[in-house]
């Protein structure tokens, strides 16, 4: 048995495209393009690779780009009345500030700046309140029509996934799925939108006993652990999908949470590393974008 392998590039290049076509309309129909302002604290390599493939992205989708670089030693309070002037800005319809930030900076503190109309990341707590509350399902996640204040946004990356399970023809309602990692960013928005799409979930941490025999029982096995090939083969129940979000650079190259090769032996779908869930993140930023911008 060999997996169907889940194209994130393919799906993340039509979703772009959507986000284009919808854009375009907007704009001839005499209304602004939306804008995303985005903020980068400090010379973090990653970071700037990220930020540049987001501005990228937007330029290609007809998004404008705003953006803002500060020095890593920028004192809190003058990070904090940047973002606080890009939430007032009407010409600003998104805010992201690329994480992780200085450790000097709280967090929280900032993203307490940013409106939940304009958290393209999805992380404020009026956001996370929403999908925590079953607000946010799977047509809300990936509308880009919606600008309907009591829905909210969608942390990308959780959003992505959704969208290559939806455009794969997954069928959720009813299935047990099982997500490693409880983050904010990746698993608790995760295991809200499945509980939200009627899946049976169950989420796995560093306590959880048995880890192995748990995933074992997942039609839907997610992995956002952030430990490089932890998932094996003889984790994955047969025929099961393994959505693979990690990313882990090693001395062999960049590698997922999941034994790739192992588990395509098992699995009935499975996504790659790289090319499965990392494009979609991007596109899910700009479906995001465009969602803010109603």
């Amino acid at each position: 048995m060999s997996a169907e392998v889940l194209d994130g590039r393919a799906i993340a290049a039509a979703l772009r495209e959507r986000v284009a076509a919808v854009v375009a309309r907007r704009v001839a129909a005499g209304n602004p393009a939306p804008g995303l302002a985005t903020v980068l604290v400090g010379d973090d390599p990653a970071s700037h690779v990220y930020v540049a493939n987001k501005r990228k992205a937007c330029a290609e989708a007809g998004i404008r780009s705003i953006h803002h670089e500060l020095r890593g030693d920028v004192p809190e309070r003058e990070l904090l009345d940047l973002v606080a002037t890009l939430d007032r800005d009407t010409e600003v319809d998104g805010i992201l500030v690329q994480m992780p930030l200085p450790d000097h900076i709280d967090q929280d503190l900032v993203l307490a700046e940013i409106s939940a109309g304009k958290d393209v990341d999805g992380l404020t707590p009026v956001n996370a309140g929403h999908l925590a509350q079953g607000r946010i399902g799977v047509r809300e996640a990936l509308d880009l029509e919606s600008g309907d204040p009591l829905v909210g946004l969608v942390p990308c990356t959780p959003a992505g996934v959704i969208e290559i399970l939806d455009r794969s023809g997954v069928e959720l309602a009813g299935a047990n799925a099982v997500v490693i990692g409880r983050s904010i960013l990746v698993g608790r928005p995760m295991a809200s939108l499945l509980v939200n799409a009627d899946a049976t979930v169950t989420v796995c941490h560093s306590r959880t006993r048995d880890l192995a025999e748990v995933c074992r029982r997942a039609d839907v096995l997610i992995a956002a652990v952030g430990r490089p090939e932890m998932v094996g083969g003889d984790w994955v129940k047969p025929g099961a999908t393994v959505i693979d979000v990690g990313m882990n650079r090693t001395d062999e190259g960049l590698v997922g949470d999941v034994d790739y090769a192992a588990a395509a032996e098992v699995a009935a779908r499975i996504t790659p590393v790289p090319g499965g869930v990392g494009p979609m993140t991007i596109a899910m930023l700009l479906a995001n974008t465009v969602r803010a911008s109603r």
